[in-house]
């Protein structure tokens, strides 16, 4: 719970700072019925899930994220920046705080800080710092640059990068990283929404790329939340706990640097995942997903084949966007043929419109 100042109290924030927080308006952490994404038009589900064609299979879903903002799953993750400016905001207000609101940096290839730098620029919030990798594409930091961002580059292959590393790179002692900051509980905040849009439609399989892993977690995380409940589920829920128990939740990813995944997928260090092969394990376990709940390689000439059908399909994606679908048709011998399953479609990055 978050209290007001006295209403005959002089506040602490300037007129611009009192100008965001009355723009910034979160309707509901949980209610379906007041969602709080997309900000201006908040809906549930915020984005579409409708029926896809893949040769041999009768029953096949793909969530598609490409219709937000700037066209990926990242936007979501870019609002709870913003509601976390909220509460910086809140906590000067109530006078705990004093000084400007800091900056923010992250690593990213692009998606991530086009979506939170978008976001930032709407409220009126100070620019994001981005650290960049020293190969990314000359298009990708033109594009984050014309929208506002401050760009740094590192050899991201080079080493392990701390928290303090990051924000050293970018010049941004006295801010945060987005990155790393397990305090924004990037695995059960980030994508909760999402989580549980996904989760509503009752698969049997559920396909989702897989790089920072924080998505994949997200879900899994619900999921959880969901089995265990010994208190009642959350509102947003819809499904069937049964089916959610059964749903073999398929984390598609790469290891292979030269892979058109790699970009948005492969990274040398994930230093921040929750995922590794004991926390899977301890899921399947407890019957928190699936038995064949897992992450797996995606093969090279999978990608190739998944892009084509999109791309037949009309679907708006890049190839890591499509991991989900290669994964699937990777392992389509081993899959039922009449069960559901779900695609998830993180989308294609763009500038906002």
């Amino acid at each position: 719970m978050f209290f007001s100042a006295s209403k005959d109290k002089p506040s602490n924030l300037t007129s611009e700072e009192e100008a965001i927080l009355r723009s910034i308006v979160v309707a509901s952490e949980n209610n379906p019925n007041h969602p709080e994404f997309p900000p201006g038009n908040p809906r549930f589900p915020a984005t579409p899930t409708y029926k896809i064609v893949v040769p041999g299979f009768t029953n096949v879903w793909l969530k598609d994220e490409s219709v937000n903002p700037t066209g990926t799953h990242k936007d979501r993750l870019a609002w709870e920046i913003i509601v976390t400016y909220k509460y910086f905001i809140e906590a000067k207000k109530r006078g705990q705080t004093t000084g400007a609101l800091p900056h923010m940096s992250i690593i990213s290839s692009g998606s991530a800080a086009m979506a939170v730098q978008s976001m930032l620029r709407r409220y009126r919030l100070p620019d994001l710092k981005v650290l960049v990798d020293i190969h990314i594409g000359s298009d990708t930091v033109a594009g984050l640059r014309q929208i506002g961002c401050e760009i740094h580059r590192a050899d991201l292959s080079r080493r392990l990068l701390s928290w303090k590393d990051i924000l050293k790179l970018t010049f941004n002692r006295n801010g945060f990283d987005i990155t790393s900051s397990v305090a924004l509980d990037p695995t059960t905040r980030f994508y909760d929404w999402l989580s549980y849009e996904i989760i509503n439609t009752n698969p049997s399989f559920c396909f989702i790329p897989f790089g920072t892993g924080n998505l994949y977690e997200n879900v899994l995380n619900v999921a959880k939340k969901e089995i265990s409940s010994r208190s009642g589920y959350d509102p947003r829920f819809k499904g069937d706990i049964r089916l959610l128990s059964e749903c073999n939740f398929m984390g598609a990813t790469t290891n292979n640097p030269s892979s058109k995944l790699a970009e948005k997928l492969y990274a040398p260090h994930l230093p921040f995942a929750d995922y590794n092969e004991q926390w899977i394990r301890l899921y399947r376990q407890a019957g928190y997903c699936g038995p064949l709940s897992d992450v797996r390689v995606v093969k090279e000439l999978f990608v190739d084949e998944a892009m084509k059908l999109a791309a037949n399909q009309g679907i708006n994606c890049e190839p890591s966007a499509t991991a989900g679908l290669a994964l699937m048709l990777q392992l389509k011998d081993s899959l039922p043929r009449d069960k559901k399953m779900l695609i998830v479609n993180t989308g294609k990055s763009h500038l906002p419109k």
